[in-house]
């Protein structure tokens, strides 16, 4: 195992905050993105007593863009009155903040920011809906038409079928498949059954439902006031009765005509909106403030693989190398918060993470990085439970592992998250 790198100024999680996430179209269906990104970072400003002078750098992302206005970290810090705030923008879809995070957390270690703010957004309510291509190409060049009668003659050759607004689709572009689709080829591969999958999802919502019952996400959810006057403190998608015996009623959504289809609404992850935002310092510079973090960056590591086979298992390349850049074995771990796009993807990540034969073909590994003990596994609940909006959810995962360990007296974590493209994320977190 090579040995971990000795950084003397670590990077401190000072603190982490979300809204909650909202099931799409419902408690912020009047919000945006940038609406729901000057809240969380407006609340960890104000919460820790800092004067917006004093951050240094915005790093935000988000994977739903809004076309007007696709600099979402600038848009944020004019849109919260911070005008003179640098920010700039980053996406990796569902690795998002992940890469917000880290790419803060670079700047930190090479000594150009002593304290900045990391995060993202998504609103799925807010998606556009597509027009189709021939509607789109024709009302380009209707605008670039000299003459009315030039006008009228590009909008004749329109057809019926072509004024019909296209459905909106998360699809990986290379493949032409959605992720549920390429979930359901993995769970087949990796012998994923149906069972497995609703037994993780259950868990998932039932490990949520405590970790709410019992206090556990106060600090790091804030309540949202609307417009309307009504507050929101809680996550709307949680079962809080969940019951494993529901989720083997329901059907199969993405492969409906083999028999052999296990993916369903119940095991998947729904469309969400929410934003979540991370408070980063140089670890003296904490101190010196008199902060006390919620714990530290250890290592990180991104990875990738062609999308066309296996399209969500970049976690599986990406947690040996940031484990090993820790300096650390599982066996070391106090907790393990891994994104649930699916719970079948979550499957055959832990199935991939213990598999040689794959991380010797993929990362020339000459040892699988072992069995994840699933008793320290998602032990607030996952992605499933909470929702996902995409850009927010690795901060959500970091902060929540990262309470968790705070709460536990300490200890290390291991966070991860499958993105699009066969991209995976995955960050080692330290607490003293």
């Amino acid at each position: 195992m090579p040995k971990a790198r000795k950084i003397i100024d670590r990077v401190a999680i000072v603190d982490g905050v979300r809204t909650p996430f909202a099931r799409i179209a419902t408690h912020y269906k009047d919000l945006n993105a940038i609406d729901l990104g000057v809240l969380v970072v407006k609340e960890i400003i104000g919460r820790n007593n800092l004067s917006p002078a004093d951050v240094q750098q915005l790093v935000f992302g988000m994977t739903v863009m809004i076309p007007e206005a696709p600099f979402i970290a600038r848009e944020i810090a004019l849109a919260c009155g911070y005008s003179n705030m640098d920010a700039y923008s980053i996406t990796r879809a569902c690795a998002t903040s992940f890469q917000t995070t880290a790419s803060l957390a670079d700047n930190i270690l090479a000594g150009y920011t002593d304290i900045g703010i990391a995060g993202g957004t998504d609103s799925t309510t807010c998606v556009r809906i597509p027009l189709s291509a021939k509607l789109s190409a024709t009302l380009r060049d209707v605008n670039f038409a000299k003459t009315t009668k030039d006008k009228l003659r590009l909008l004749a050759q329109l057809k019926a079928k072509d004024l019909l607004p296209q459905r909106p689709s998360i699809t990986e572009y290379s493949v032409g498949e959605t992720m549920g689709e390429s979930t359901e080829k993995m769970v087949k591969k990796w012998g994923v059954n149906r069972s497995e999958q609703d037994d993780l999802a259950h868990a998932s919502h039932s490990n949520a439902a405590n970790a709410w019952a019992e206090g556990r996400m106060a600090k790091q959810v804030m309540a949202v006031k609307l417009a309307n006057g009504t507050t929101v403190s809680k996550d709307n998608l949680i079962r809080t009765q969940s019951h494993r015996a529901d989720y083997d009623k329901l059907k199969p959504v993405y492969d409906t005509t083999s028999g052999r289809g296990s993916v369903t609404a119940g095991n998947s992850s729904p469309l969400t909106d929410g934003a979540a935002a991370l408070l980063l310092m140089r670890e003296s510079k904490a101190k010196a403030l008199g902060y006390q973090p919620l714990g530290y960056i250890r290592s990180y590591a991104f990875a990738a693989k062609t999308p066309h086979d296996d399209l969500l298992m970049g976690p599986v390349l990406a947690a040996p190398i940031a484990m090993d850049r820790a300096g650390l074995s599982l066996s070391d771990l106090t907790l393990v918060d891994m994104h649930e796009a699916f719970a079948g993807q979550l499957a055959c990540n832990l199935r991939g993470l213990n598999d040689a034969a794959y991380l010797k073909e993929y990362l020339n590994r000459s040892s699988a990085l072992g069995d994840v003990d699933r008793r320290i596994l998602n032990v607030n609940g996952g992605s499933i439970a909470y929702g996902h909006p995409f850009g927010a959810t690795g901060a959500r995962v970091i902060m929540q592992a990262l309470y968790e360990l705070q709460r536990r007296g300490g200890g290390l974590a291991l966070t991860t998250a499958c993105a699009a493209g066969g991209v995976g994320a995955a960050m080692v977190l330290e607490t003293d």
